[in-house]
């Protein structure tokens, strides 16, 4: 369990980087936030690719790593835009 845990957290990171990479902009996330929401991605992409079948939470699996990655650009996007990053931007 406990290699489990540190292996999410690798890959959190990968795709937390990933992530802030494929995000069009300039991120105001601090890389801790970024490192954070690419665990929760990762996540969410396991229990996705858990519950169609193709592997469980904790296993690496490539349709688990895309949709962990889409959801990480989404939560990155999503954060920046909750910030006020993106729209103090537009209005300038």
């Amino acid at each position: 369990m406990l290699w489990d845990i540190l292996g999410l957290i690798v890959v959190g990171l990968i795709i937390g980087v990933l992530a802030r990479l494929i995000t069009p902009g300039k991120q105001r996330l601090s890389m801790l936030g970024t490192i954070a929401l690419g665990v929760v991605g990762a996540l969410i992409g396991g229990i996705i690719a858990s519950l169609i079948g193709t592997g469980g939470i904790f296993e690496l699996n490539v349709i688990g790593f895309v949709i962990a990655v889409v959801a990480a650009v989404l939560l990155v996007g999503t954060a920046e835009a909750l910030s006020g990053g993106r729209s103090r931007r537009a209005l300038r």
